[in-house]
C-alpha cells in the first residue's frame, strides 16, 4: 500500500477498514465492519481518481446503478457513500473466489465448471437484457458463495471507466489482456458477445489450468487474441468433453457473429451439458424442463461490422 491508502482500522463512514482484498488501477478493496456489526468488502475509489470531478462523478453514478442490479449470480451492493474525499461502495463479501480457487486447485472438474459457467452466464443474461455489458469477465471477478454459486462483481467500475472514456477522449482500454475480447484489443464497439467472449476464456482456464494465449507484450497478446487460433482444450486436457470444448471453441470465435448470439443461448448449450452428466435418479423433472428452466427468450444483438481495424495505442489498464 502507498502512503495515501488506507489502512486497517481506518474509519470511513460507518464502516473500520479490515484487511486489504485487492486492488486494481482504480480502487482498492477491503474487509470492513459496520457499526452494526456486520461485515462487508469495500471498495474505494484511488485518489487519483477520487480527484477527478468527471470520474469520482461517474464512479457514484454507476457505483449506484449496479446496487440496481439485484439477482442472485450479482454481487449485491449495499451503500454508495464518501468519506475523507474517497467515494466507495459497499458490497457483501465472499471469502472466495474462482481465481482462489483455480490457484489451489489448477483444474476444475467438467460437472463444476460447468456450473460455475452457469451462474456467470446467468448474471449476464440478466445485465445484458437491460443493456450492461461488463467488460472485465475473470476469475477475479468471479466470487463463490458458500453453496458454490458463481456471484459476478464489478460492473460498477467497468461502466464507470467506460463512460469516462467517451466523454473525455482519455485512451484506455478497459479490460485485462488475457481475457479481452478481440473488439475490446481493437478499440472496436462492443455489445453482449464480447463479455461471451472472455468468460469462454474463463471456461477454458477452468478446464485446462491456462489461459490459451500467453505474452507478457500487451500489443502481442492483443494481435493473438485477434489473429491466433486457441489450441483446442481436449489437447490440454483429454478428458474433457467434446461437447464442452465445441461449446469452448464457439465462445472463443474471433468474431461475435461466430459466437453465441447471446447469453441465454449459452445457457441453453450449458444446461443440455449439465442435465446430461447427471445420473437419471437425480432428475425429478424432464430434462427438457430443466433446460427452460435456465434459460429465457434470445435477445439478439447487433454486433460490430466485419473488416480490418487499428488496434488501440493506448495504456491497457486492469478494472479494479
Amino acid at each position: 500500500m502507498t502512503s495515501d491508502s488506507p489502512v486497517p482500522g481506518q474509519r470511513l463512514g460507518t464502516y473500520v477498514l479490515g484487511e486489504l482484498l485487492g486492488q486494481g488501477g482504480f480502487a482498492w478493496v477491503f474487509t470492513a465492519t459496520r457499526d452494526d456489526g456486520k461485515s462487508f468488502a469495500l471498495k474505494i475509489l484511488k485518489p487519483r481518481f477520487a480527484t477527478d470531478p468527471a470520474f469520482e462523478s461517474r464512479f457514484r453514478q454507476e457505483a449506484a446503478f449496479a446496487a440496481d442490479l439485484q439477482h442472485p449470480n450479482i454481487v449485491r451492493i449495499v451503500e454508495v457513500g464518501s468519506s475523507e474525499g474517497l467515494p466507495y461502495f459497499a458490497m457483501d463479501h465472499y471469502p472466495d473466489s474462482l481465481n482462489a480457487r483455480l490457484g489451489r486447485d489448477g483444474i476444475l472438474p467438467e460437472p463444476e465448471a460447468v456450473e460455475i459457467a452457469i451462474g456467470v452466464a446467468q448474471a449476464l443474461a440478466f445485465a445484458h437484457a437491460r443493456n450492461v455489458i461488463h467488460r472485465d469477465i475473470k476469475p477475479d471477478n468471479i466470487l463463490l458463495a458458500g453453496d458454490g454459486r458463481a456471484v459476478l462483481t464489478d460492473f460498477g467500475i467497468a461502466r464507470a471507466v467506460s463512460g469516462y472514456v467517451a466523454a473525455t477522449g482519455f485512451m484506455m482500454t478497459i479490460g485485462t489482456p488475457a481475457y479481452i475480447s478481440p473488439e475490446q484489443a481493437q478499440g472496436r464497439a462492443l455489445d453482449g458477445r464480447s463479455d461471451l467472449y472472455s468468460l469462454g476464456i474463463t471456461l477454458y482456464r477452468m478446464v485446462t489450468g491456462e489461459v490459451p494465449f500467453r505474452s507478457t507484450d500487451w500489443f502481442e497478446l492483443a494481435r493473438m487474441h485477434v489473429e491466433d487460433r486457441p489450441e483446442p482444450p481436449r489437447n490440454r486436457h483429454p478428458e474433457l468433453s467434446k461437447r464442452l470444448e465445441r461449446i469452448v471453441l464457439r465462445l472463443l470465435a474471433k468474431h461475435p457473429d461466430d459466437r453465441h448470439p447471446s447469453a441465454e443461448a449459452l445457457l441453453a448449450d450449458l444446461a443440455d451439458i449439465a442435465v446430461r452428466s447427471r445420473p437419471t435418479s437425480d432428475l425429478p423433472v424432464p430434462e427438457e424442463a430443466l433446460v427452460e428452466g435456465l434459460v429465457g427468450p434470445d435477445r439478439n444483438g447487433g454486433g460490430p461490422p466485419r473488416g480490418p481495424s487499428a488496434f488501440i495505442a493506448g495504456a491497457c489498464c486492469r478494472a479494479a
